[in-house]
């Protein structure tokens, strides 16, 4: 299996009108900085979403709910091996850990700890114990996300906390109300950094086309798995991923060289509000242009992008890397989305 080259990924998508990651234990608030009131996305949530869209798109994952409820370590790894059920099963098995990299797809993009519970019943002890012995305590995933802060301060909207939805008893047309404690924010748009890592690659069998299949897969988990009531209004924006010729090299904190251009008067609402500076990103990539391979783009023509010479929508960003010399892949997510099945 040839290992995939060492890439780095700026993701960003934007929320209006919505709770991109409320906190549980803040009252379930959109999560912000305390000090400078930025609004914060959790790589936690956004890998929720791809392995969301993971399960949509028919791979099996590791880290799930079974019918609706949280289970065990164990529980979840029989459910991937699927006919492997006791001790004895993974006995017969030549390379356990293979089939539960092939099985767990999640697993070779972000890893996982696989410190198993104990249990009074022999035999599922016994289940336990064999799997100690056959797998290492985790497998550290080779692609990673930052938790993102926006570029901009967010508000929350405080007329949608507490909404109050009254519905008819069908009793002489009585009413009564509920609570929905609704919690949103009014816009903020998020930069994610990642690093797929060609050393840790090798460790959970991510290939090529595991990595090909990222650049659909982002933007599709943020359009199919953000449309219950409080997530509905995130929209994926830009995606770059830049793969490098050179081993182990990369720039690292992509997400810093963004930011939104000139001050508005006005308060941010949506996408047409802003214009993102992504001079400092490109002057960065030039700094290294021959040791990168290929730039993978894709772009929403609604997000309007500040070269430092130009201004241009996102859907054109390809051609401005393009005419500055790059090798540039133009991703096409309807025509390519079934390609790294």
């Amino acid at each position: 299996m040839t290992t995939p080259n060492r890439s780095e990924i700026l993701f960003v998508y934007d929320a209006q009108d919505c709770n991109p990651n409320g906190n549980p234990i803040g009252d379930n608030r959109p999560r912000r900085d305390p000090d400078t009131g930025q609004g914060i996305v959790t790589d936690v949530r956004l890998k929720r979403y791809i392995r969301d869209q993971l399960l949509d798109d028919g791979f099996d994952i590791y880290v799930k709910k079974l019918n609706g409820e949280s289970r065990t370590r164990t529980t979840l790894v029989k459910d991937v091996l699927e006919d492997v059920d006791d001790a004895d099963d993974i006995e017969d098995v030549s390379d356990i850990g293979k089939k539960f990299l092939d099985a767990a797809t999640d697993v070779r993009y972000f890893g996982a700890t696989l410190s198993f519970e104990s249990s009074d019943d022999e035999e599922d002890e016994a289940f336990r114990q064999a799997l100690s012995d056959s797998f290492p305590n985790n497998f550290q995933g080779p692609v990673q996300f930052l938790p993102s802060k926006s570029l901009n301060e967010v508000e929350e909207n405080e007329e949608y906390d507490s909404l109050t939805s009254v519905i008819s008893t069908g009793e002489e047309n009585r009413q009564g109300g509920f609570d929905l404690d609704d919690k949103r924010i009014k816009y903020g748009i998020f930069p994610f950094w990642g690093l797929v890592d060609n050393n840790n690659a090798a460790a959970t069998n991510l290939s090529e086309d595991d990595v090909q299949r990222l650049d659909t897969l982002c933007w599709r988990a943020l359009k199919n798995q953000t449309t219950s009531r409080s997530k509905l209004g995130q929209e994926p924006r830009l995606y770059i991923r830049v793969e490098y010729s050179e081993e182990d090299f990369h720039i690292g904190g992509l997400q810093n060289l963004l930011d939104l251009a000139g001050e508005s008067e006005q308060p941010l609402r949506s996408v047409s509000d802003i214009t993102v500076d992504a001079s400092d990103l490109l002057e960065a990539l030039a700094d290294v242009s021959d040791r990168i391979k290929t730039i993978h783009v894709l772009g929403d023509r609604r997000l309007t992008i500040d070269t430092g010479s130009v201004t241009v929508s996102a859907d054109d960003f390809g051609e401005v890397l393009s005419e500055d010399g790059y090798d540039v892949h133009e991703i096409d997510v309807i025509e390519e989305r079934d390609l790294a099945n």
